[in-house]
């Protein structure tokens, strides 16, 4: 039985610095305040007295005017076929990330009660959008599907071998579980996996993909006829179209950069819970999102250096520096995607599981992941390293897709954040922190990343906190850096170490790994600065 709104929702309180009723004539006083979701709305409280806003989700609009301060605006009465905007209040937050969270909350707030159904003004049904038209804005969705429905950036997929490798070893080997059963591939793109599932003996495959793609898969399939009668592509999105029959096995490379990316992974869930029998098996059915901390003077140097052209006082007779601030803190909101040695991990890397078969689709909206490792060398800590790796736990064979350092890469590579203000540690000293992901409707997620060195050696345990460092980037906006690894200086005796020894999918949420870097030799690095 599912939840009632107020049984999701009460629990959702955001603290305001202020809060004005704009309605009011003049606009009430600012003070600080409260919003708190119930099943009766949006009640927003001063900490003396309430305002008089209740707020329906069927009509409420929300405006962001800066980073932290909103407007809720709740539409009233009707002049011919334009909608009046009867009350007003404005709400300040004390940071971005509370603010962000809270336009988070009310976006999931007004899909659920879309999805419930409900009575609007004189008494008429609403008529809601898809779950997938509800959270993306159309500008996102349209360059998103015009970017795969394009053959070139199909082809790219397709060349990653260990990509497409490891799924084709994933289904064949597994035939068991695909034969004789009722596939769905969802986002189905070029249909390769759609392919592959009726090669290991599917009795009917279901391709959907919204895309142009569509088409070209329909055309490839053809092109195998000895497959193609077993396969149906189906042009839609997963969260609108039909289907004839339940499915046995969903099938998808739902996987963006640090997993997350592109928010396919919440059209795989809606897919599980619209299609899937109870008993169905998902390919792949978990994901790990694994964190270490690094050090690279070489990418934050080149990173700093970007803004340098922003010092020049005398560009053509105009000075730019008022805006080199601005432009250093930007190239340092960019994730940097590329390649990197595993041997600038400066501490063993610990992993969050998203179990795709359990998780539910509004949990993706907002993860939080708490950070805590302890440095293996003392150096500077300039941000975080990500990585991930995926699980096809078939019932013969079980098989892990990783974009580990180390390991041959994939188009997706690795993602770095990069603090601007680098921390020193030493070896053996803690390090705590959080990674903070939360969704938004141009299909990604900003990133709030906070690290901190705790105080080490004799009376550590009175201690606190040394130094912390955080950053705030744009998944959406990254920095395509993509090199392969560079050469470091290594001792000779220093051996690569695998970073992913396991196969247990019962591990715990965040887990410890072998480090592959018990000796780095910093100096060596930065003897060439």
């Amino acid at each position: 039985m599912e939840d009632s709104l107020e049984q999701k929702w009460k629990q959702r309180e955001f603290t305001l610095e202020s809060v004005s009723d704009l309605s009011s004539a003049p606009p009430s006083a600012s003070l600080p305040g409260i919003a708190r979701f119930d099943s009766d709305g949006l009640q927003i409280h001063h900490q003396s007295q309430q305002i008089p806003l209740s707020i329906d989700p069927r009509t409420v609009l929300l405006f962001k005017l800066s980073p932290v301060q909103s407007v809720c605006v709740v539409e009233g009465s009707e002049v011919g076929k334009k909608p009046l905007f009867s009350r007003g209040v404005s709400i300040q937050f004390k940071n971005e990330e509370e603010s962000a969270a809270f336009h988070c909350v009310v976006q999931q707030w007004k899909k659920e009660v879309h999805a419930q159904g409900g009575n609007g003004r004189n008494g008429t049904v609403t008529t809601s959008k898809s779950k997938f038209d509800e959270k993306i804005e159309s500008s996102s969705a349209k360059m998103y599907f015009h970017y795969y429905g394009q053959l070139l950036h199909q082809q790219n997929m397709l060349q990653d071998y260990v990509r497409t490798g490891t799924y084709h070893a994933a289904v064949i080997e597994n035939r068991s579980d695909f034969a004789g059963r009722v596939v769905v591939d969802v986002g189905a793109g070029s249909g390769i996996l759609s392919l592959f599932a009726a090669q290991a003996g599917a009795k009917h495959v279901y391709a959907v993909e919204a895309s142009e793609m569509a088409e070209y898969a329909r055309k490839l399939i053809a092109g195998n006829p000895t497959l193609a009668q077993r396969i149906t592509v189906i042009k839609g999105k997963v969260e609108e179209i039909e289907l004839p029959e339940k499915a046995d096995i969903l099938i998808s490379e739902p996987m963006g950069t640090l997993l997350v990316n592109e928010r396919m992974l919440e059209s795989y869930v809606i897919a599980r819970d619209r299609f899937l029998v109870p008993t169905g098996k998902m390919f792949p059915s978990l994901g790990r999102i694994h964190m270490a901390p690094f050090t690279d003077e070489y990418l934050f140097i080149e990173i700093a250096n970007k803004a340098l052209f922003w010092q020049q006082q005398n560009y053509y007779g105009v000075d730019l520096t008022p805006l080199h601030g601005t432009a250093f803190q930007g190239y340092f909101s960019q994730p940097v995607v590329d390649a990197f040695d595993p041997r600038l991990l400066i501490a063993p890397s610990i992993f969050h599981v998203i179990d795709f078969s359990k998780i539910k689709e509004e949990e993706l909206y907002e993860i939080d992941i708490p950070l805590k490792f302890v440095a293996s060398v003392g150096t500077r800590v300039h941000g975080l390293a990500c990585w991930f790796d995926v699980l096809f736990n078939g019932s013969t064979v079980q098989r892990w897709l990783t974009t580990a350092p180390g390991s041959p890469t994939t188009h997706w590579y690795q993602l770095r954040c990069v603090l601007s203000q680098p921390i020193y540690v030493m070896a053996g000293q803690e390090i705590t922190g959080r990674l903070h992901l939360i969704a938004h409707n141009a299909q990604s997620y900003t990133i709030y990343l906070t690290l901190s060195a705790k105080m080490w050696g004799p009376g550590a345990e009175q201690g606190g906190i040394l130094q912390t460092s955080s950053c705030k980037l744009d998944l959406k906006e990254p920095y395509y850096r993509m090199s392969q690894p560079q050469a470091y200086a290594f001792a000779q005796d220093q051996q690569p170490q695998l970073l992913i020894p396991t196969q247990d999918v019962d591990e715990p949420e965040i887990v410890r790994q072998p480090s592959p870097n018990s000796s780095v030799q910093i100096d060596s690095l930065m003897q060439n600065i």
